[in-house]
């Protein structure tokens, strides 16, 4: 033991002394090092982060025995069993990969926080975002070694499914700043949005949070939706017909008010019931409308702000002193390996 506690000393005396040999490498490479990362890492745009939270309401409505019930007392069946949804809350966070939910983001309208800049969201990250220069210069080098003769496949009309290399390239840079997270025990929906501009990272926050919201409940209630505007169609044809035989039952009965021929009172009393057999479907469909609408009100989906979305003060990044001090560390290491690589080499 007293043995290897020597060695290990002569071995530390060894890496000491191999690196005051070197020390004058030390003092050139360090401060270069220093000079070198300040300076990229000050050519990177800072930028800030603004979040939100929101969760799901319970629904208060009637449960769906009771809307059953009512349903069935009009001649109308509603299923009562619970549906399994085909997007559950763990899948939101995988709906910015969809071109169709990320592209509707565009269209939103943000003001950078100095009111310089008002546009939407499309705009602000073609013309009013910073990128380095050696993005700059990737960019350029990649449309000078492009083919010339390669078909430009833009479609005239936007088409979120057929984009083109520079809407392409944007929204990518889109999905790396917007992040959805559900949390599976609370079911709790986050939202973190990253923009150049804290008041531009705020306001699509929120418009990420209503584009959401409105997406689930639109997925929710389609088919409920549809049922009402189904039956709403039939209730209009219903009442058109019954207005109609309503009317023409009027005229006769106006027209033959003195005639007692029994041709006509039967006529008359065909109408009659027509108009209330007429009657009878338009009340049915009524009820059977009114059911449907309730169902819709009860299956919407109900959300509540947890955490609203905040104007950042601080950015949240690039971390510029972390940087600049992991470079540092990282020049340091390897220029102490070189400096003892004759030891490591011995060893």
């Amino acid at each position: 033991m007293e043995y290897e506690d020597t060695a290990k000393q002569i071995d530390l005396r060894l890496v000491f002394k191999k690196i005051k040999e070197h020390k004058k490498l030390y003092l050139i490479i360090l401060p270069i090092v220093i000079v070198l990362s300040s300076y990229i890492i000050l050519c990177v745009p800072r930028t800030y982060t603004s979040e939100t939270a929101m969760a799901p309401e319970a629904s208060a409505g009637m449960d769906a025995d009771a809307l059953g019930d009512i349903a069935s007392s009009f001649g109308f069946d509603l299923p009562t069993g619970k549906n399994t949804d085909a997007i559950s809350p763990l899948l939101y966070p995988d709906l910015m990969k969809d071109n169709g939910f990320a592209t509707a983001l565009f269209k939103v309208d943000v003001t950078t926080i100095d009111k310089k800049v008002h546009t939407n969201y499309y705009d602000y990250l073609k013309d009013h975002t910073k990128t380095t220069w050696w993005t700059k210069c990737q960019v350029w080098l990649t449309k000078k070694l492009a083919r010339k003769d390669t078909i430009n496949s833009t479609p005239e009309v936007f088409d979120p499914y057929h984009l083109s290399k520079t809407d392409e390239a944007l929204v990518e840079a889109m999905r790396n700043d917007i992040k959805i997270n559900t949390d599976k025990k609370t079911g709790l929906i986050s939202i973190a949005t990253i923009a150049q501009d804290p008041m531009v990272a705020k306001m699509l926050a929120d418009a990420t949070r209503t584009q959401l919201q409105k997406y689930i409940i639109e997925y929710r209630t389609k088919k409920l939706r549809n049922d009402v505007e189904h039956y709403q169609s039939l209730v209009d044809q219903a009442k058109r017909d019954y207005e109609k035989v309503r009317k023409e039952y009027g005229k006769i009965s106006d027209a033959d008010i003195d005639v007692v021929l029994e041709s006509v009172k039967l006529k008359q009393n065909d109408l009659e019931n027509d108009m209330q057999l007429k009657y009878n479907t338009y009340t049915t469909l009524v009820a059977q409308l009114k059911a449907a609408d309730a169902k819709l009100q009860e299956h919407t989906p109900v959300f509540t702000t947890i955490q609203g979305a905040e104007v950042p003060i601080k950015p949240s990044g690039p971390k510029r002193v972390l940087f600049v001090l992991g470079s540092l560390f990282i020049a340091f290491v390897i220029i102490t390996i070189y400096a003892i690589r004759d030891i490591i080499l011995a060893e």
